[in-house]
């Protein structure tokens, strides 16, 4: 067993299962649970989260002392929303924060009285959800996945904070659910109160001193689970960023001020003393894996020559459409000529991608966000080397080692930020 002792602990309800990081009074990671889903169906069911949160916390508690956990937060899949009845049970499973909304009269009713600029307009919106859990039989709840985890940890009543509220039209301006809400459907009385990120909310209860957590430890407001990854790699301050080489391209900035452009998939969230903006190119890993195939990834890197550009004018996408850092569902593809050397295309693609990071970057500044001042890597992509030396001569900013790349890590951070402000 460590002699560390951990200071904070975050809880991630993601898409694959539960994890729990704990960090000592540095931010150094102590202590780590992972407990996957049974089957991918339990991503809908409130029971296996729950059961996955007490799997997680029994494992940490076997690894190292919880006694001196100052601090406790949850973040969940942002947009995934859950209907209680008035004893806070579960009716029925949660609508996923991938679920269209199948009632086109629910989501046109929220086009016709949310501003134009709000997250929770679409098709995929999280109150669109929320409106038809209000629905259902014997609801007297409707709230967000890290919320009811939160609930059985000590919140009791239902609390929410401002990064999972966002999409379902919480007003970050006024801090409150605004009128317009009513008027697209959604009674405001079943909504969770909403705290900012990071605010304390109260002492653990029952459930989590049973788990293992002192009475002392505290509960803390937390966050979605995109802001926690963005915390989990150490950047904090305006000008930090993180791009996640994935199967897209997504770019994440720490801004003095919000950014919102509806028409580039970009809204800002409030984290501490700063914003989150960013944004998603459709361009990314999964182009490089249907163009030249996981299998010659390893040789194709080892013939990379970063410091010899291509000057091949690439812009990969699978298909027509793209939404940052250009906004047009027609933006072609742009992948030839094609050089005989499959080493050559491979660098070219790389360094279209690296382009399109740069612009994404540039094209936040230009809707008012801060220049980039370092850069955090996640994702595949951050493993290549010359993919690395590419971006480093693309973007000419510092590059960071990610702290972490676990979302509970950054979830953890997040309460270190608020226990050290006292």
């Amino acid at each position: 067993m460590t002699t560390e002792y951990p200071a904070a602990i975050g809880i991630d309800l993601g898409t694959s299962g539960v994890r729990a990081a704990a960090l000592d009074r540095d931010g150094g990671q102590v202590a780590f649970a992972a407990s996957a889903f049974a089957t991918p169906h339990e991503i809908c069911e409130p029971a296996a989260w729950w059961r996955g949160v007490e799997i997680c916390l029994k494992i940490l508690a076997a690894k190292v002392p919880l006694a001196q956990v100052r601090g406790l937060a949850v973040d969940g899949t942002s947009g995934t929303m859950l209907a209680l009845d008035s004893d806070k049970q579960p009716v029925g499973e949660a609508l996923l924060y991938n679920d269209p909304c199948p009632d086109a009269s629910v989501v046109a009713a929220i086009d016709a009285a949310a501003p134009a600029a709000s997250p929770a307009r679409g098709t995929s919106t999280a109150l669109g959800r929320a409106i038809l859990l209000s629905r259902r039989r014997g609801v007297a709840h409707v709230v967000h996945q890290a919320d009811w985890i939160a609930m059985r940890l000590g919140a009791g009543e239902p609390i929410s904070d401002e990064n999972n509220a966002l999409k379902t039209g919480y007003d970050l301006s006024c801090e409150s659910w605004p009128d317009w809400i009513e008027r697209a459907g959604m009674a405001r009385h079943l909504l969770p109160r909403v705290l900012r990120a990071g605010a304390k909310i109260g002492s653990v209860g029952r459930l989590a001193r049973e788990l293992g957590l002192p009475p002392s430890c505290l509960l803390f407001a937390g966050t979605t689970d995109g802001c926690a990854s963005f915390l989990a790699t150490g950047a904090s301050k305006v000008g930090d960023g993180v791009t996640a080489l994935g199967s897209t391209l997504v770019l994440k900035l720490a801004s003095d001020r919000a950014v919102d452009a509806p028409q580039y998939g970009i809204y800002s969230h409030r984290v501490g003393d700063f914003w989150l903006v960013g944004g998603a190119s459709n361009s990314g890993g999964a182009v490089i894996r249907q163009l030249i195939g996981d299998e010659r990834l390893a040789e194709l890197t080892a013939r990379l020559d970063p410091a010899r550009r291509t000057k091949l004018d690439y812009y990969p996408l699978l298909k027509p459409g793209e939404r940052f850092p250009i906004n047009d569902p027609h933006y072609p593809p742009r992948l030839a000529p094609r050089p005989a050397d499959d080493a050559v295309f491979f660098q070219g693609i790389l360094e279209g991608i690296a382009e399109i990071e740069r612009l994404g970057f540039e094209r936040l500044m230009a809707l008012g966000a801060p220049a980039l001042t370092s850069l955090r890597t996640v994702g595949g992509g951050a493993r290549n080397p010359a993919w690395q030396e590419i971006r480093r001569n693309k973007l000419g900013v510092p590059f960071l080692e990610a702290r972490s790349t676990e979302a509970a890590a950054g979830t953890a951070a997040l309460v270190l930020r608020q226990e050290n402000k006292h």
